[in-house]
């Protein structure tokens, strides 16, 4: 290889290393070549350096990624779990209806048996459905008055001080679907005084 050929291989060869290689030359040998091993070693701790700093920024990104299929995932079920609740809502009235036409015994009971069986079986089954997607009814009667779940529609004297801001009656149903409450209770509140 002439010199020249030689020349233009070393600078091929800095230009894809940014590694400085030079022709030895008689004289300059062993105290030379140790400086380029000691530049060779800097050059390799850098390196692994920057692959460290990249394998962690990797490792990083990838753990973000699979928390964040996680948080998906609790997002989507959290919405399937409550995608229902504008059809309760919507539902509950009715469950109103029918106990306030069982709530009127003296008109329920002049109703034909057969009939009255079979409305009754209906309104079961309406919250047996309901109770299968997660609805309940709150049912607070002894219960101490709580704002998030109860509603106060009126106040009641009592005389025992404890009965004092706890709920005596409920006058229409609440309704949660599964943590949430879709419609407070409105209720009757004890409410002691004294003389």
């Amino acid at each position: 290889m002439d010199k020249h050929t030689k020349k233009a291989t070393d600078e091929e060869t800095e230009a894809l290393d940014d590694v400085e290689f030079e022709v030895e030359t008689e004289g300059e040998g062993l105290a030379d070549a140790s400086k380029k091993v000691a530049k060779l070693k800097e050059r390799i701790k850098a390196l692994e350096a920057e692959k460290q700093e990249y394998l962690l920024g990797w490792q990083t990104a990838r753990a973000e990624f699979v928390n964040l299929r996680k948080r998906d995932e609790a997002e989507k079920k959290e919405y399937a779990k409550f995608s229902s609740g504008r059809v309760v809502e919507d539902i509950i009235p009715v469950l109103d209806s029918f106990e306030m036409a069982f709530a009127n015994t003296e008109a329920w009971e002049k109703v034909d048996k057969n009939w009255r069986v079979g409305v009754e079986y209906i309104y079961n089954q309406l919250k047996t459905v309901l109770e299968g997607h997660g609805v309940t009814y709150l049912d607070p009667v002894g219960q101490t008055f709580n704002v998030a779940e109860h509603e106060a529609a009126e106040h009641i004297p009592v005389d025992d001080k404890e009965q004092d801001h706890t709920v005596i009656k409920v006058i229409k149903k609440g309704y949660k679907l599964h943590d949430k409450v879709i419609r407070p209770a409105q209720v009757a509140v004890g409410e002691y005084k004294t003389s």
